[in-house]
C-alpha cells in the first residue's frame, strides 16, 4: 500500500496498521480496505482525530480499521465500528490523560460512540455519517 494521506496528520497506512494482524498473517486483509472504509477513516480522522491531536498533541491510535478476520480473532462484536473504519482506540499514555481525553471528547466533539475501556486503559471513539450526534457513552471492563 503506498502512502495515502487522509488528513493533514493521519495516513491510511497508520489507521490500517495492526501489529496483531501482521503477526497473525492477516496483513493482506488490512492492506486492502474498501473505498467505503477509506472514506470512513477520512471522516473519522477529520472529525475526531485531528481535533484530538490539536488539543492533546501527537498520538497514533492503537487500533482503527480492523478487517473482519482480525476483529473476529480479537473477540470483538461483528458490528464493531472498527470493521467499517469508523472507530479508533486511543491511549495517551496514562489513565489520567485518557480520562481527560474521554471527558474532552464527551464535551467537545460529535461522536456516535464513546467508550471508557478497562478504567481508562484506552478510549474508544467512533463516528459514522448520519449518526454523529447519537453520543452513546459506555464503559467496558
Amino acid at each position: 500500500m503506498k502512502a495515502t494521506k487522509l488528513t493533514e496528520n493521519f495516513s491510511l497506512e497508520e489507521l490500517c496498521f495492526s501489529a496483531t494482524a501482521n503477526r497473525l498473517g492477516f496483513k493482506e486483509y488490512q492492506e486492502n480496505p474498501s473505498k467505503e472504509v477509506v472514506e470512513n477513516l477520512m471522516y473519522l480522522a477529520g472529525k475526531c482525530l485531528e481535533p484530538i491531536r490539536a488539543k492533546f498533541g501527537k498520538f497514533s491510535p492503537n487500533s482503527a480499521y480492523r478487517c473482519e478476520k482480525l476483529n473476529e480473532h480479537l473477540g470483538s462484536n461483528n458490528k464493531s465500528f472498527h470493521v467499517i473504519g469508523c472507530a479508533a482506540d486511543i491511549n495517551l499514555g496514562s489513565k489520567e490523560k485518557n480520562k481527560k481525553l474521554f471527558d474532552w471528547i464527551k464535551s467537545n466533539l460529535e461522536f456516535t460512540e464513546l467508550i471508557n475501556e478497562y478504567d481508562y486503559k484506552w478510549v474508544h471513539v467512533a463516528i459514522q455519517r448520519g449518526r454523529e450526534n447519537e453520543k452513546q457513552v459506555k464503559k467496558i471492563g
